[in-house]
């Protein structure tokens, strides 16, 4: 397929998401702004709020004062080597090489905030990213004890206040240059989906259909985190196949199958996300009519997808539909995707399983982010997947929202393909 150019970040987004840091500041009441980024290759969408600000590798500390520019500490030389390395080719740099520092630990990080001036002496007010739990993933706060008592002891004159979630509300809201960026996976992605499709047939291997989704999407300039992949008669599992984890050969497909996948498209750490499900030659019945209810879920969800609604109200129209058909659903039918925190609930229909009866305690995963506002400019994965029987579907892709309702970039995998 005929790709666009692929897009770059300019100076204007800095400045836009360094005033948002600062407006964050004044909102909240602090004096600084301390964000913790989870370590170097993180998958994108967890925790990596450091690259946020500095457009660079990921992996490192940023501390803002109220009117200085952003202080950036890494945990390694060869990350400024990086940095260093690309103003030599000419790729535009929003650090200033003087506010880089190896200097990732309690030390480095307490004298950056004293040469703020907040030391014991101020009542300083710090607000952080890293103190605050970050579901679904992260359900305790990331930000190491190491690092918490040490800010505790050396500076117990401050005070230490939790802003992720002021932060998420700001910075979900994305630019035209995000979206923008956003786009170019979501075409990557649907490139990736093609390519699987037509790997796909008896014989061959989940392997091969992975393999050929992969190098389209590195062909394009792009990231492919490991997929989640399903394929057989019969799955009722979400996951990366079994051998990621577990010694053994790729699955072989064939006749009847079908191939569920969950391909993500990672570029500039934003990440598009694509429900790939490919019958191969007829299905049963039962996984027919779940593609038909995880169709109808979609089309709830995107009816719902409107500014003026909230976050729940999208989940429930779409659980709605997977409910009223005596289904349940696998993974969550729609979230955010940057930041990555609104996630529609899921797994309660797990306790219904007979094989279940000799595992332990079963608990649903709950909804978050319920009463978030629908805004324009925030991206969501809107993926329906749905149980009949034993049979599993899951469609879906990248949407937009509008100052109307959502832009869908990926209608394609919003569909039961056929190899």
């Amino acid at each position: 397929m005929t790709m666009t150019p692929a897009p770059a970040y300019s100076l204007a987004e800095r400045d836009r998401r360094w005033a948002l840091a600062r407006e964050l500041m004044a909102a909240e009441g602090v004096d600084a702004l301390l964000v913790y980024g989870e370590r170097e290759m993180v998958y994108p969408t967890l925790h990596a709020h450091d690259v946020y600000f500095t457009n660079d590798r990921p992996g490192s500390i940023v501390i803002f004062g109220r009117d200085a520019e952003p202080m950036v500490l890494v945990g390694f030389p060869a990350q400024i080597n990086d940095h260093i390395e690309a103003s030599d080719r000419g790729e535009p740099s929003w650090l200033d090489p003087r506010n880089l520092r190896v200097a990732r630990h309690p030390r480095g990080v307490i004298e950056v905030l004293r040469a703020h001036g907040l030391d014991n002496t101020t009542g300083a007010r710090i607000g952080v990213i890293g103190i605050d739990p970050s579901p679904p993933w992260h359900l305790v706060p990331i930000l190491p004890q190491a690092l918490w008592l040490a800010l505790s002891e050396e500076l117990p004159g401050a005070t230490f206040v939790g802003v992720h979630r002021a932060f998420l509300d700001l910075a979900s809201r994305q630019s035209a240059e995000e979206q923008a960026v956003l786009a170019y996976c979501a075409a990557v992605g649907d490139a990736m989906a093609q390519a699987m499709l037509e790997a796909t047939k008896p014989g061959v291997t989940e392997a091969d259909v992975i393999a050929a989704g992969t190098a389209e999407g590195y062909r394009h300039g792009t990231i492919v985190p490991p997929m989640v992949v399903q394929p057989g008669a019969a799955a009722v599992a979400w996951d990366r196949p079994a051998y990621a984890y577990r010694p053994g050969a790729p699955r072989i497909l064939a006749e009847g199958d079908l191939l569920l996948a969950e391909a993500s498209c990672c570029f500039g750490m934003r990440e598009s996300q694509h429900q790939i499900a490919i019958a191969v030659g007829g299905v049963h019945s039962d996984a027919a009519r779940a593609a038909r209810i995880a169709r109808d879920s979609y089309d709830a969800g995107r009816q719902a997808l409107r500014p003026g609604h909230t976050f729940g109200d999208v989940v429930r129209a779409m659980r709605e539909r997977v409910a009223d058909a005596g289904s349940w659903n696998v993974h969550p039918l729609v979230h955010a995707l940057y930041p990555y925190r609104p996630s529609g609930a899921w797994g309660a229909g797990m306790r219904a399983r007979p094989s279940t009866s000799d595992c332990g305690p079963i608990a649903e995963i709950a909804m978050i982010g319920v009463d978030t506002p629908i805004r324009p400019g925030m991206a969501f994965s809107l993926e329906p997947n749905c149980v009949v029987g034993r049979h599993t579907v899951s469609i879906g892709g990248t949407v937009i929202m509008s100052e109307t309702g959502p832009t869908e970039l990926n209608p394609f995998t919003a569909q039961l393909l056929r190899a």
